[in-house]
């Protein structure tokens, strides 16, 4: 969710921002899906954030451990992971996953003037005709695949997401 709230303050804020880095995020997720999907005017996000927030502590604890093994492949990190999740308030939690998922950034990036990295999991390179329609609008993105891991790729391949981040930045 972060490098999508990225994309928009950029395209929102073309002139605000220099640079701008993007962890493993499209600018319309659920375009993956459905590339004609459209975003629903007055989203009603009230029956999600009523299922998040009424599964008990211990159990939607469990869940993010269970979704964290198909996030991130370093094991030693899926707990740590939880446990951030699991800790987060859990109405915002849900409001943000609702209104990301009904999210289209894909005509507004073309606004952002900043070069922009954009580094991406290695199974989305399966989908890289896709994955550039998605950015086709973003002139000035650099699209990198991660040789490994997931998409928590800071973790999964550190070392190549330390160079990537230190080769943009200088």
């Amino acid at each position: 969710m972060g490098g999508g709230l990225a994309l928009a303050i950029a395209a929102d804020y073309p002139n605000l921002v220099s640079k701008i880095i993007v962890v493993d995020a499209l600018p319309c997720l659920a375009a993956m899906m459905n590339p004609s999907f459209k975003t629903k005017d007055n989203n009603d996000c009230s029956a999600i954030i009523n299922k998040f927030t009424a599964i008990p502590d211990d159990q939607f604890y469990k869940m993010q451990l269970l979704t964290m093994t198909r996030l991130v492949a370093d094991t030693g990190k899926i707990k740590q992971i939880a446990q951030w999740s699991a800790k987060s308030d859990r109405k915002t939690f849900a409001g943000m996953y609702c209104d990301f998922s009904n999210t289209d950034l894909r005509e507004s990036i073309a606004n952002i003037k900043c070069p922009a990295l954009i580094l991406l999991e290695p199974s989305f390179a399966n989908f890289k005709p896709a994955i550039d329609d998605q950015y086709k609008n973003l002139k000035t993105a650099q699209l990198q695949y991660a040789a490994k891991g997931l998409h928590f790729i800071m973790y999964d391949d550190f070392d190549w997401y330390i160079k990537q981040l230190a080769d943009f930045t200088k």
